[in-house]
C-alpha cells in the first residue's frame, strides 16, 4: 500500500494517507497529507482526488485515519453512530458519484452490526479500518478484470482487428481509481495485448481532465495517443480514426442510463451518427438500482470560476466580466445509445441494440 513505480493517486499506509493533488497535473507531482475526515472532505470537493471509485476509497480511509488509535470513550454503539455520522458527511462532498454513497451505506451497516456483539469502541473501529483497506485492494483486481473484459469484448466486437483505435473521454485511469483504471484500463489491456493502434483522448474541458490527467497517465506508460479537442471528436470519428469510444461513469441507472463527465452525451450521440461502437466501464459499485432510469440522477453543478477563468478557475480570468454561467459536472447518456456496459462481473449487454439494458437480472446471474 506504499509508493512503487506505478502512478497511484492514493498512498496509504495504516494511520497515514496522502493523495497526489491533481489539480498540479501534470507539470508538478505534490501529495498532500490527509489526517481526517475533514480533510478528505475537502480533497474530494476541491478535487484534489477526482474519479468515482478513488473518491469513496478517498473518503473511506480518510475516516479510518482519523479513527486510527484515537481516544474515544463511548460505547460500540456511540462509535458506530460517530462512524455513520462521518460518513454522511463525506458522502456531501461530491452527491452524483454513487461509489461514495454506496460505500457509505455499506460501512454504515458494517459498524452497525458489529456494534451489537462489540465489547468496546476500539473493535468498531477495527473493523471500519479492515473494511476501507480492504476496498483499495479489492479496487485494482476489479479494475483489471474490466481491463480483461474490455479487450476480449472489444475484440470480438471488432472481427479480432489488430489495429483498434479508441477515443476516451475524462480520466478513468490510475488517478481516478486506486489503480490500473476503468475505461483506461481497458485500453491499458487493449495495448498490453499488442492490439492498440492508437488512444485518443479529449481536452475534457472546463476541468480539462483528460489533457491534464489523462494524456499524463498514456505518456507515462508509452501507450500510442493524441489529445484531441472536445469539440474535434465529431471530426475524429466522421475521418474514421476511432473504432470505439469507452467512458467510465459516476452513476448507472437500473436502464442503463449514465451520469458521466460533461460531454459524455455529446460523444455518444456522435458515435451513434457515425456508426462508431461506444461503451461504459465501470465496476458494479457504479450502478444504482434504485435508479429506473437517468431522469433520478443528481447532477453537480460547480463553481462558475471554472469557466470564467484559465485552469479550471485556478487561472487568470479569460471570459467577459458580468457573464453569467451553467457549468453541470456531469450529464447522463441514455441507455439507446450505449454499445454495452462492461464490469469487472463481465459485459452487461442488450437484446435490442436501441433498447434498454436489464442489468437488475444482470447483476442476480453475476452473484
Amino acid at each position: 500500500m506504499g509508493e512503487s513505480s506505478a502512478l497511484q493517486s492514493i498512498l496509504y499506509g495504516r494511520g497515514s494517507l496522502r493523495l497526489l493533488d491533481q489539480r498540479k497535473l501534470p507539470l508538478e507531482e505534490v501529495y498532500i497529507d490527509v489526517k481526517d475526515s475533514a480533510d478528505g472532505w475537502n480533497a474530494i470537493r476541491d478535487m484534489v482526488v477526482r474519479g468515482a471509485p478513488a473518491i469513496a476509497i478517498a473518503a473511506a480511509l480518510s475516516l479510518a485515519v482519523e479513527v486510527f488509535d484515537q481516544d474515544f470513550t463511548g460505547t460500540p454503539a456511540e462509535a458506530a453512530s460517530f462512524v455513520s455520522k462521518k460518513l454522511e458527511y463525506l458522502v456531501s462532498s461530491r452527491p452524483t458519484a454513487v461509489n461514495l454513497s454506496d460505500a457509505a451505506t455499506k460501512l454504515q451497516s458494517l459498524v452497525s452490526r458489529t456494534a451489537e456483539t462489540a465489547k468496546d469502541a476500539k473493535s468498531i473501529f477495527q473493523v471500519f479500518i479492515e473494511a476501507a483497506e480492504t476496498m483499495l485492494v479489492d479496487d485494482v483486481a476489479d479494475n483489471k478484470a474490466i481491463g480483461s473484459h474490455g479487450a476480449k469484448f472489444l475484440q470480438q466486437k471488432l472481427g479480432s482487428s489488430k489495429n483498434i483505435s479508441v477515443l476516451t473521454h475524462c480520466n478513468t485511469g490510475s488517478l481516478a481509481t486506486a489503480g490500473y483504471g476503468t475505461a483506461l484500463g481497458i485500453i491499458r489491456a487493449l495495448h498490453s495485448g499488442g492490439i492498440l493502434e492508437k488512444a485518443f483522448c479529449t481536452e475534457t474541458r472546463p476541468f480539462n481532465q483528460g489533457s491534464r490527467l489523462t494524456a499524463f497517465e498514456l505518456v507515462h506508460d508509452k501507450i500510442p495517443a493524441t489529445l484531441i479537442a472536445d469539440s474535434a471528436a465529431a471530426a475524429l470519428m466522421n475521418n474514421g480514426q476511432v473504432q470505439a469510444v469507452i467512458v467510465g461513469a459516476d452513476r448507472i441507472a437500473a436502464n442503463g442510463d449514465t451520469a458521466n463527465k460533461i460531454g459524455t452525451y455529446n460523444l455518444s450521440i456522435s458515435a451513434k451518427h457515425h456508426g462508431v461502437q461506444f461503451y461504459v466501464a465501470a465496476p458494479v459499485t457504479s450502478i444504482d438500482l434504485s435508479l429506473p432510469s437517468g431522469k433520478e440522477i443528481v447532477i453537480e453543478e460547480r463553481s462558475p470560476k471554472e469557466l470564467l477563468n484559465s485552469e479550471g478557475g485556478l487561472g487568470k480570468q479569460v471570459a467577459a466580466s458580468g457573464i453569467s454561467v451553467w457549468n453541470p459536472a456531469f450529464d447522463v447518456t441514455p441507455a439507446n445509445l450505449i454499445t454495452a456496459i462492461i464490469t469487472e462481473k463481465g459485459v452487461i449487454t442488450k437484446s435490442d441494440p436501441d433498447g434498454a439494458f436489464d442489468i437488475k437480472a444482470f447483476i442476480e446471474a453475476a452473484k
